[in-house]
């Protein structure tokens, strides 16, 4: 049964499940939309700690919800809005690892920068 609390969440949740086509979406997405998004690396991080073996699985299950979110080709808020577009993938993300934050670790965050500095390109 599905509430109105989670209206909109089910295809994330659905995706979420399957963490390869994540992990390829994810990638795809990302190298399509890096240079609009404030908070690429904390997208980046998070995603690191969600397939990190180390992670709690439901760490893992919060972070590939909002990866999920984000990859989605539909929203709340459509993606092509100048500046309001990604404020709900911000904002899911957010939610996510605040919730989650202690086991983002400072190794999720250096492999973060690091694909920042080589330039977007699976890692």
């Amino acid at each position: 049964m599905v509430s109105d609390f989670s209206a909109g969440f089910e295809p994330a949740d659905r995706l979420a499940e399957d963490r390869e086509s994540v992990r390829k979406r994810f990638w795809i997405k990302l190298k399509q939309v890096a240079a609009k998004l404030p908070f690429t690396e904390d997208l980046l991080a998070a995603y690191y700690c969600a397939f990190d073996k180390q992670t709690p699985r439901h760490v893992q299950a919060a972070l590939l919800g909002a990866i999920a979110y984000f990859i989605l080709p539909f929203d709340f808020i459509p993606d092509m809005l100048p500046v309001l577009g990604y404020t709900d993938d911000a904002a899911v993300l957010a939610t996510a690892i605040r919730l989650v934050a202690i086991h983002i670790t400072e190794d999720h965050r250096e492999a973060a920068r690091a694909a920042l500095k080589r330039g977007i390109r699976e890692g």
